[in-house]
């Protein structure tokens, strides 16, 4: 199946020179969305995947049917004062600025086999920020999985030498 099909491209959106790829037609269809799922799932068996951690709110779209699938937990990453209980946090930088974001401490527990899913690889800095989260708790980052890869930012390199999986790249 051609995934590719089922993302939409807004240009110019949220700001001029900017295409937005949109994955609200790939989860609006059954059969894609179950695909996109599956690959991401037949990706993370061999990985022995003991939870899924996903950062707000589209790594949560992804990332809980395929925890729901493996048998295993989801955790979500979310902004800071989104979580109610005891929180670890990370703040890095922006293209303007700085952005944090908290993870439950007891989310992850010491030795934790972990995969990350997102919709989107852009620049890397969610995504690292994230790893270095899961890490300050102990927890094996074995893969991280994106539905889309926006190759020209070079969000790759910021996550070098982390496993990982995209679905489709622009």
């Amino acid at each position: 199946m051609d995934l590719k099909k089922y993302i939409a491209s807004i240009p110019d959106y949220p700001s001029e020179g900017i295409i937005f790829r949109d994955i609200s037609p790939l989860m609006a269809d059954g059969d894609a969305y179950r695909e996109a799922t599956k690959q991401i799932v037949n990706y993370a068996k061999e990985k022995r995947i003991d939870i899924v951690v996903g950062p707000e709110a589209r790594g949560f779209i992804v990332g809980c049917p395929v925890a729901y699938e493996l048998g295993v937990g989801f955790a979500p990453v979310r902004k800071k004062g989104k979580l109610p209980r005891e929180t670890i946090e990370v703040t890095y930088g922006l293209e303007y600025g700085t952005d944090t974001l908290t993870l439950h401490k007891d989310a992850i527990q010491p030795g934790q086999r972990v995969l990350i899913c997102d919709d989107l690889l852009a620049t890397g800095g969610t995504i690292k920020a994230t790893i270095d989260l899961v890490e300050e708790l102990g927890g094996i980052v074995v893969g991280c999985a994106f539905l889309i890869e926006l190759t020209d930012l070079d969000g790759r390199e910021k996550i070098e030498g982390y496993d990982m999986i995209t679905l489709m790249e622009y």
